[in-house]
């Protein structure tokens, strides 16, 4: 099966999707658990083959032991480069793209792949990917910095996305507007006035701004603070304060959809 897509950048650093990982743990652990052949695939891994070895180890360790993870990359030079690390149990490489090579998985994390598509390319990523999970499989798709201090994915199924996760390091976070440079690729050329995600980041920033009286408790209680008044102002803030005591905040897809 001919791989669909590009090959990307290739940049990665190890723990830099500790953030979207321990989110998939939680939120989407449920899923894993429940799935009659709980495979998941890393896709567009990059030059390095430590996001799918991170992941793994993770899954292992918080969801279920039997869990496996493919990692797959269009370039056949990176697939060949990661064999070394197909040593634990349930890790393998292969070459593949946006039609997952054939497999059908209970999950898909494509983390800073479609940054470098053009927006109007995203649905149709999604709907190649979902198309070709097992049944009630997730995608989880997003982006982050160099160092996965700052982060935003989108939860997407078979009938389409589902919510929109910012995550970030509460104590190296100046400033909520930061996240607006990590935006999925559906939704950072979308942050302009008139647009529901702007509004959030603006409402988001706001909330930080006025929770500064709680900066000498720490950055963890402005946050706490700044999330609770953006509830209390009408957002549907999902998840309870436990995930936003990590820097996670999930809000339903219409919520932020595009306009």
């Amino acid at each position: 099966m001919k791989p669909q897509g590009v090959v990307t950048r290739g940049t990665t650093n190890p723990n830099r999707l500790r953030r979207v990982d321990n989110w998939i743990v939680t939120a989407c652990g449920g899923a894993l658990r429940a799935a009659a052949d709980p495979l998941v695939v890393d896709l567009g891994y990059g030059a390095s083959p430590v996001t799918p070895v991170e992941l793994r180890s993770r899954l292992v360790a918080g969801v279920r032991a039997d869990v496996r993870v493919v990692g797959l990359e269009i370039d056949p030079v990176r697939v060949a480069a990661a064999q070394p690390a197909a040593d634990p149990p349930g890790l393998t490489f292969a070459r593949g793209g946006f039609e997952l090579a054939g497999l059908r998985p209970a999950l898909v994390r494509a983390c800073n792949v479609l940054r470098q598509y053009d927006e109007g390319e995203v649905a149709d990523a999604w709907r190649t990917i979902t198309g070709r999970l097992a049944p009630g499989g997730l995608l989880v798709e997003g982006t982050c910095d160099e160092l996965g201090r700052l982060g935003a994915w989108v939860l997407v199924d078979a009938a389409g996305p589902r919510t929109l996760t910012l995550a970030a390091k509460l104590t190296t976070l100046e400033s909520p507007a930061a996240l607006a440079e990590r935006l999925p690729k559906a939704l950072i050329h979308r942050n302009v006035p008139g647009e529901r995600v702007h509004e959030l980041l603006d409402a988001l920033a706001h909330a930080w701004r006025s929770a500064a009286g709680y900066a000498p408790f720490g950055p963890r209680q402005r946050w706490l603070h700044a999330v609770t008044a953006l509830k209390e102002s009408g957002w549907p803030v999902l998840d309870r304060p436990s995930a936003w005591r990590h820097g996670y905040l999930t809000l339903p897809w219409p919520a932020v959809a595009p306009t």
